[in-house]
């Protein structure tokens, strides 16, 4: 896999579990509430988006709500009872190599109080079933990186 040598911008987001309510964040940045299909209330809250995001923090948006909903999944089917405090952050680079550009990904799980070798199975085990984690992978360089204090 072609690795990036120049990164050009990055798209982060910070994705939490369920809250009531979404505002605007400080600086003008936009506090985005998601659903689930069929859900009741909203399923995650992206906070600090920037009012005119780039695609890459959309994608990161995307992925980091596909994804905490899938470490909810994994989660459970162990009997592992999540933080309420989980959230995880994407950053996504566009960059160059020569004349091609790439994507790379990093995913940062933070799962405070849970074992970390739980926290860092549940993370890949979430990483096999998602949607987003399985359209990237074998494409763009992706890692991973589990934090439980």
């Amino acid at each position: 896999m072609t690795t990036i040598d120049t990164v050009l911008l990055t798209g982060a987001t910070q994705t939490t579990l369920n809250r009531r309510d979404a505002t605007r964040g400080h600086e003008g940045r936009l506090d985005i509430v998601l659903s689930s299909p069929g859900a009741q209330q909203p399923a995650h809250v992206i906070e600090a988006t920037l009012p005119h995001p780039a695609a890459e923090q959309l994608f990161a948006g995307a992925w980091s709500a596909c994804y905490i909903t899938a470490l909810g999944l994994v989660a459970a089917e162990k009997k592992v009872a999540l933080p309420d405090d989980l959230a995880v952050g994407i950053e996504v680079d566009l960059g160059m190599t020569g004349a091609a550009y790439l994507l790379q990904a990093r995913l940062n799980v933070s799962m405070p109080g849970v074992a970390q070798d739980v926290a860092e199975a549940i993370a890949h085990a979430a990483d096999d079933i998602c949607p987003y984690s399985k359209a990237t992978r074998g494409n763009i360089d992706v890692a991973i990186k589990v934090v439980t204090a």
